[in-house]
């Protein structure tokens, strides 16, 4: 590469004008054109000059002389370093050459006239007679003018150049703009220059770039011609293609760079206009120019077409368009810029972020995509005035129209399309994106193929279930191939190619290289997937829980920067396949994955080896990447067993907290104040240590919670608790009657969950707002007299508990209607059951109740549950069949009704009311018509 200035000299010999401008001579030839004798004479004072610099030159420039220890000969160090970039060339011949030919130019000076060469245009500017597309694309520009009006706002220029900007381009502080032409054979340079020199504002610098050129001498010829120290040439043998002159343009050290191709003329106010709109606040992180293109809609079959497909609406669009008589009158965003960029120089290096999808084409589009991805810059077209030609940023439109090299070669458009179609995939938000935002389930986010077949079950139930969107995202790469990802999931390798929304390749295995830092997979992850849940606004981001802790950051923060909610769940690998009902809950439901806070907490005294059996239930079963807080609640007996066990535990899914009373408490302190809710998402899961848990328990607590809790179209208030159990006996009457659930909804479905007024104590995940409510309501009637509770429900055994906690809860579920929800499986299968181990309760010295184990001991479900659900998933909360504390179907009304009609609650209401409390204190506040 090497760069030539024109000279500011006037006249004479490229050897003595230097002479003249480093020692300060004014020597000039006087050369007579028609006297040979005179031209001998300067040219041999001119050999005699040359061999004197030839020896001065040979010396200083000898590697023992250090040129900037001479300060008596600065004149002559300055000499040397100007030629020794000419002798350490690899131009040296070229470089005589063109001594010569200057010395003759200095003879005969030449100027523009001269060696200017203009573009023949010679032809009108094409029109489409279809009125087909004539009409479609203009729709759908009024379709992108419209909604950009409504968002980002959409300026005429009178009022771009009305706005505030921080160059004062009639005062002093006007920008340093180095503007930056690329030429290969046009013949426009000099329009260009010509232009340029006469623009309101002046430019900082010139480089004109002739890069594998045939055209290099002429090009410079030209350069040279114009006599201008602004204006540089910079050529290379080697042709650096379209990002070339964007490499350039990150030596500068102007403030804007305007790069402009050959075929753009423009008026002699675009800098102004284009300095003053990159100097207002809203645009002046932002790409501008003068011709745009918005890349194509979806169709209706789903597929993107080919950005080039003729008589499509959904081709996008050409921007201004004469073909279709579209002019820009307002400034509009486009997906990329064409021809021409105004830029701040800062923004230039974002282009090499990511190593381009080709150096052959497309660094148009590529730019517009690292800007918007990792700057969030956008691309404007400019507005023109269409009475002021000087305000056009391609004064002469033919040029640009005809030079699509992108119409003639059909290889470019497919790689352009190609190029486009990755830049989507990989979170480009187009403007159809931003028009038509979609709405999916999920994407499900693999950075290698072990995790793509981990995923994948859960993945192919989202695709298959009626309604549900979902996609997957791979890294790419060496990381995770595309093809090997669509062979995991079973889909033809084709799918990594379509148009269509399935699989996005990040290709992030490509980008960071041989890199061994975290930075690029991070940031690449980071910016691809932001992009990405811009467009789809997935529901629910899914990713195995022990994938690479940087990507894991990427998808957090990517997850948290969406507007829309979108929440990270991270499957431990073991309970992806467990929790296929994540299908069946409604989008809405899905963003409060994480929202609820389930706490375990534990009852023990002196049965460490009960204790040891429960901690192993409970560190087997199935969870899904939620922090769930352990607690041990010991009354003051507590044996060293149970203490030196408790203190031991390790618990990996959250923090573990030991509470030890001072005093003996009771079962019922025990219990009742083992937990309360910090929040109205923090639900209290109640454990005796003789519990043992299937390893579906908290999958089951989680799928309820959010089928009839989470679910904003469910309302279902009287839910007061989730139990683990299923009962085998009619627990409140004295005869006790084995009761069979599955047996007792055989008409509706033998395994329906259902909804009872009976809580349940030997496994029971509980509701904060009820917790609060049954605090103050046990507070207001506990006594240890059971005989003085004003509460007697008819028939009911629990009228004669003592010191029982779940006695007052019934009470307070029978006088205000509320209900537990019930697991019912074939055998009574539960999520926990009871061990039935001597305690304060069982087999207790002044209880005269026997209890048989096996009408409490019920088998633990070992199985995935899903499937024994009605049609494989929890049924609508309408469809809850309701029993009353007698297991007796009745419906939420009636439970109402029977308890209001008791009229035994802390405040006195009519028997249409039940008390309501104020759910952030629990306190009774009024009574309230049901």
């Amino acid at each position: 590469m090497s760069l030539f200035r024109s000279s500011n000299m006037r006249s004479g010999d490229y050897l003595e004008g230097m002479l003249s401008d480093y020692v300060g001579g004014k020597a000039k030839l006087r050369v007579q054109k028609s006297g040979s004798a005179r031209v001998v004479t300067v040219l041999t004072c001119l050999q005699f000059t040359f061999a004197v610099y030839a020896t001065l030159l040979l010396y200083f420039m000898s590697p023992s002389i250090d040129l900037r220890a001479k300060p008596d000969f600065s004149w002559a160090t300055r000499i040397a370093h100007q030629w020794k970039q000419y002798i350490v060339t690899p131009h040296v011949v070229s470089h005589y050459q063109e001594a010569n030919s200057l010395i003759a130019a200095e003879i005969h000076p030449i100027s523009p006239s001269q060696v200017c060469e203009h573009e023949k245009i010679d032809f009108v500017q094409k029109k489409s007679n279809d009125a087909v597309m004539i009409k479609l694309k203009r729709e759908l520009y009024q379709e992108v003018l419209d909604f950009q009006s409504k968002t980002v706002g959409t300026e005429t220029l009178a009022e771009l150049m009305a706005m505030k900007s921080r160059w004062d381009l009639h005062g002093s502080n006007i920008p340093k703009i180095t503007v930056i032409l690329n030429h290969f054979k046009r013949k426009t340079l000099c329009a260009q220059l010509d232009s340029l020199l006469h623009q309101t504002i002046p430019f900082h610098h010139v480089w004109v770039l002739s890069f594998g050129s045939p055209n290099e001498h002429s090009l410079k010829r030209i350069v040279d011609s114009y006599n201008n120290s602004r204006i540089s040439f910079i050529s290379s043998s080697y042709d650096f293609k379209y990002y070339g002159r964007f490499q350039m343009a990150l030596q500068t050290e102007a403030d804007l760079v305007y790069i402009l191709d050959d075929d753009m003329i423009p008026g002699t106010k675009m800098l102004q206009i284009l300095s003053h709109v990159a100097g207002t606040e809203k645009y002046k992180n932002s790409v501008l120019g003068s011709i745009g293109r918005i890349l194509p809609f979806r169709q209706k079959d789903f597929t993107f077409p080919s950005y080039r497909k003729f008589r499509s609406k959904e081709a996008g669009l050409y921007l201004p368009d004469p073909a279709y008589d579209i002019t820009i009158n307002r400034i509009v965003q486009v997906d990329f810029l064409s021809s021409s960029w105004f830029l701040s120089a800062e923004l230039v290096k974002t282009l090499f972020t990511e190593t381009p999808f080709t150096f052959m084409t497309g660094e148009d589009l590529h730019l517009s995509y690292q800007l918007q991805k990792y700057r969030d810059a956008g691309s404007f077209v400019l507005p023109v005035d269409p009475k002021d030609k000087e305000s056009w940023g391609d004064s002469e439109h033919r040029l640009a129209y005809v030079s699509e090299t992108t119409v003639i070669f059909k290889g470019t458009v497919q790689v352009r399309d190609d190029q486009w179609w990755k830049a989507l995939s990989t979170g480009y938000v187009t403007q159809w994106a931003a028009m038509h935002p979609q709405k999916i389930d999920a994407l499900f986010y693999a950075h290698s193929i072990e995790e793509v077949k981990a995923l994948t079950p859960l993945l192919v139930k989202f695709r298959s279930t009626f309604g549900k969107k979902a996609y997957l995202v791979i890294s790419g790469g060496n990381f995770c191939p595309c093809e090997d990802a669509a062979a995991a999931m079973s889909w033809p390798k084709a799918a990594c190619k379509e148009r269509r929304f399935k699989i996005f390749d990040l290709g992030i295995g490509a980008l960071s290289g041989l890199s061994k830092s975290e930075v690029p997979v991070l940031q690449a992850v980071y910016a691809s997937m932001k992009g990405l849940i811009k467009i789809h606004n997935p529901s629910v981001v899914i990713t195995v829980a022990d994938i690479d802790s940087n990507v894991k950051k990427a998808l957090k923060m990517a997850s948290e920067a969406s507007v829309n909610g979108s929440k990270l769940v991270l499957l431990p690998r073991p309970s992806v396949s467990k929790v296929l009902w994540m299908a069946d809950l409604r989008s809405t439901v899905l963003p409060n994955w994480d929202k609820m806070r389930i706490s375990v907490n534990i009852i023990t005294q002196n049965r460490a080896h009960s204790l040891t059996r429960l901690l192993n239930s409970l560190r087997n079963a199935y969870y899904v990447g939620d922090e769930i807080p352990i607690s041990f609640n010991m009354d003051s007996k507590v044996d060293e067993a149970t203490l030196k066990l408790v203190n031991s535990f390790d618990w990996p899914h959250g923090p573990k907290i030991l509470r030890r009373r001072i005093i003996q408490g009771g079962l019922i302190r025990a219990v009742s104040e083992s937990w309360y809710p910090t929040s109205d998402d923090d639900f209290g899961l109640l454990l005796e240590d003789d519990i043992e848990v299937s390893p579906y328990y908290y999958l089951w607590i989680k799928y309820a919670l959010l089928a009839y809790h989470y679910d904003p179209q469910i309302s279902l208030p009287e839910l007061l608790a989730i139990s683990l159990y299923t009962p085998r006996l009619v627990e409140v009457v004295k005869e006790r009657p084995k009761w069979n659930a599955t047996e007792f909804f055989k008409h509706i479905h033998p395994n329906t969950p259902y909804l009872h007024q009976l809580p349940c104590s030997w496994g029971a995940v509980f509701f904060p707002k009820h917790w609060r409510e049954f605090y103050v309501y046990m507070n207001m009637r506990f006594t240890e007299d059971a005989k003085q509770n004003p509460v007697q429900i008819p028939k009911s055994r629990t009228n004669g508990w003592q010191a029982s906690w779940k006695k007052f809860l019934i009470d307070m579920m029978y006088l205000r209607g509320y209900v537990s929800l019930y697991p019912n499986f074939p055998n009574q299968q539960s999520f926990s059951t009871n061990h039935m181990e001597p305690g304060a309760h069982i087999s207790a010295k002044d209880n005269v109740v026997k209890h048989d184990k096996t009408d409490f001991k019920v088998p633990l479900l070992k199985q995935d549950f899903k499937t024994l659900l009605p049609n494989g998933k929890l049924p609508p909360a309408s469809k809850l069949p309701s029993l009353n504390l007698f297991n007796q179907a009745v419906s939420l009304k009636g439970l109402k009704a029977a308890g209001a009609k008791l009229r035994q609650d802390v405040l006195e209401c009519n028997p249409t009311e039940v008390v309501a409390a104020n759910q952030e204190t629990g306190l009774p506040s009024h009574c309230a018509k049901f």
